[in-house]
Parts: structure tokens; sequence; C-alpha cells
């Protein structure tokens, strides 16, 4: 155990000394994002009864790059490739990372049993099923179309331990990943597509990114049906657009900006969801169980009177070791403590059924220097989510 520990920590400090990470210091304003298609040139990806994802991918990601080119002109798209070329995949992160983006996002398709139907979007981290795990490495198993076959990863760690400690150092990065895709979700859900939920999975891809990444898989090209759909140029618009609108969402909370949530009709949710099991997959109680106590966030308020109302703060810190609430570092903020994933969360203030409270407050704490500050939202002690807040606390 203690071995297993002192290698967690060795990974953790040598990976943080790989790259210039100044989480708190970065500033909310997104400024870049990039937008990677899957696969491409002599890497097809999956294939339909008549359709490549490689093609599907590049489609969906060159629309997606216009919708937002033509509302944020002064925003900057970068595209990991904007033609039928193979991109490695260490190639992909790096672009990222050089042009210092904001948000990564990742398209492809999915492939599995012909019943299988729905979009799904990925963050890094551990798998929970089986069918998640296989995902991931179908994606990761492109590197053998490399020019090195892959041995530059040979020494890239993907075992739970390794995960975690990258979850750790990135916790503010995750958190934020998880926004969007829930986003993400939400939209393709309001169009009508299958919600196969938010997930997580050791994607190299997502591996090497310093910033929030996800991996949408847009539907699966083994469903006659969704070929269908995701091979024509309306499908594909109506994919890209659900993208869009999950970005401007996302760029508005990040920014301080109010978001619409008038049409959203349904509740995001980070664990999974209720589906149709695919063939030969079996979700146990017990299963079902574990993910809701993972899913679960516990804080203690000291007002009694709270109980069936919406609490609004603001977090603005975090950490894998516990800090004092009394730190210099929290700048004479009254600062409470909450964990999550493992990770201690510090929030402040305290809004009864007050989104615009809290979010007038969340920008005196930006002005601190907390520049990624943002409103969470908690009902009976549990932190729920920020769309569910507002609307509880409007009713």
């Amino acid at each position: 155990m203690l071995k297993n520990k002192l290698l967690l920590l060795i990974y953790f400090l040598l990976y943080l000394s790989s790259f210039s990470i100044n989480v708190f210091s970065q500033g909310a304003v997104i400024k870049t994002i990039v937008i990677d298609a899957g696969h491409g040139g002599h890497d097809s990806g999956c294939l339909g009864a008549s359709k490549y994802e490689k093609t599907v991918c590049l489609s969906i990601a060159l629309k997606l790059g216009e919708l937002i080119k033509n509302s944020f002109p002064n925003l900057k798209v970068v595209y990991t490739r904007d033609k039928d070329i193979f991109i490695e995949l260490h190639e992909r992160a790096a672009i990222a990372n050089r042009n210092k983006a904001d948000l990564f996002i990742c398209i492809h398709a999915n492939s599995a049993s012909p019943s299988a139907y729905g979009a799904e979007t990925y963050v890094l981290g551990l798998h929970k099923t089986e069918s998640q795990k296989q995902v991931a490495e179908r994606e990761n198993s492109i590197i053998k179309l490399e020019q090195d076959k892959g041995a530059r990863y040979k020494n890239i760690d993907l075992s739970p331990d390794a995960l975690i400690a990258i979850q750790l150092q990135m916790a503010i990065y995750l958190d934020q990943s998880i926004m969007f895709a829930e986003r993400v979700q939400s939209e393709f859900k309001a169009i009508g597509r299958h919600d196969r939920g938010v997930r997580q999975a050791g994607f190299l891809v997502l591996h090497q990114t310093t910033m929030p990444s996800v991996l949408i898989e847009t539907g699966f090209l083994t469903n006659l049906n969704e070929e269908k759909f995701l091979g024509s140029n309306d499908g594909q618009q109506q994919m890209a657009n659900s993208i869009f609108k999950a970005f401007k969402r996302y760029k508005n909370k990040l920014e301080g900006i109010s978001e619409e949530v008038t049409n959203d009709k349904v509740e995001n949710k980070t664990t999974e969801p209720e589906m149709k099991p695919e063939k030969n997959q079996v979700v146990s109680q017990k299963d079902k169980e574990q993910e809701n106590k993972n899913a679960s966030v516990d804080i203690v308020d000291s007002q009694s009177d709270t109980k069936g109302k919406v609490i609004f703060k603001i977090q603005f810190d975090m950490s894998e070791k516990q800090v004092s609430l009394n730190s210099s570092r929290f700048k004479g903020l009254k600062t409470e403590e909450y964990t999550h994933d493992g990770v201690f969360k510090y929030v402040t203030g305290f809004f009864l059924n007050d989104f615009n409270g809290a979010n007038t407050y969340k920008n005196e704490v930006r002005k601190l220097g907390f520049s990624t500050a943002f409103v969470v939202a908690f009902l009976d002690g549990e932190r729920i989510n920020l769309e569910k807040g507002i609307k509880l606390a409007q009713n």
C-alpha cells in the first residue's frame, strides 16, 4: 500500500513538472478552441454499411467550427485537421497545447452491435463499465497505424493509480470538462437523440491535453438508422448545432453571463443514465448503488432552516490536500470546504434561492485573483446541477 502511494506521488510530481499549468491565473474568457475530427487518411475509423467515421467526424467538425466563427469572430478556432489526412494522437494534443486552447473537442462516431444507439460524451478518467473500456481501447488502437507503431506511448501509464493522479492534478479541468459534456448531452437529448450520458475512460488523446477536454461519440455507424442520420448533411448539421449550443452555454457560464435554461427540458447528470442495455450487457444493482455513491457530494451547512431550499455558493479553489480554512491562500474569504471525487473543494458565500446575488458576488471573488471562480448549487446538503438549482430557486 505504501509503495503504491509513493509511486502515485512520484507520477504526480513528474506529470506536474512536464507542463506549465497556471490554472487559477488562466482567466475565464475563452479565446481559443481546438476541434479535433477523429481519424483521417489511412485511418478510416469505424465503418457502417457505407459511411466512414473519418468522413462523418470531419464534416461535423467543420460545421461546428463555422458556427463558432460566425457567432464569435474574435474567438480563434483551430482544427487538428480540415481535410482527409492522418494526424497522430500525440500531435492532436500537441496542437491544442501549442495554441494554448481553452477547450479541446474531439469528435468521433461509435461502433458496437447493430442494436446499440445514442450519443455519449467522455472525459478523461476511470471507466466504470466494460463497454466504456472497449470504446477507449478502440479509439486508442489507432496508434498502431502511426509511423512508429505506437512506440512513443509505451511509457504512458493508463492504470487506475495513474489516472487518479492525473485527475487530482487536473481537477479544475475535469470539473469544466464535465460541465461542458453535460451541456452537450443535454442539447443532444433536446433534438431527440438517445442520451447515453457523460462517461469517463482512459483516452490517449485526452491524456496529454492541458485544458478542459472532451471526446464526443456522436452515434453508432453500426446501427443502420444512426448511420443514415449521421451520414446525412442534415444530421451532421443538427449534431454541429447541438454542440455549438452547448459551447455557447458553457462559454456564457464561465464568463459570468447567465445561461438560457428555459429550453432545457432535461436534468443533466454526470452519472450513468438509465438506458436500454446493449446486447449481453447487464447492470447489476450493486453497480448502480456504487455509482450513486460515487456521484454523491456531501457538504454541511450551519443554517437549520434551509431544507428544500437551494443554496448558491461560489467555488473558487480546490486541492488534493486539505487546506486550513484560515489559510492566507483564501485571502480573507469566509470559506467552507466539501469533498468530491477525493478532492477538497472550497466555496464562499451563502445565497438562499438567489442565483443573481451569487453570480454578482462571483465577480467580486474573481477580482481577488480567483479568476476561475464559478457558482455552484446545493440542496439539502448535496451539490446539484446548476441549471436544476436555478429552476428550483425560481419556483
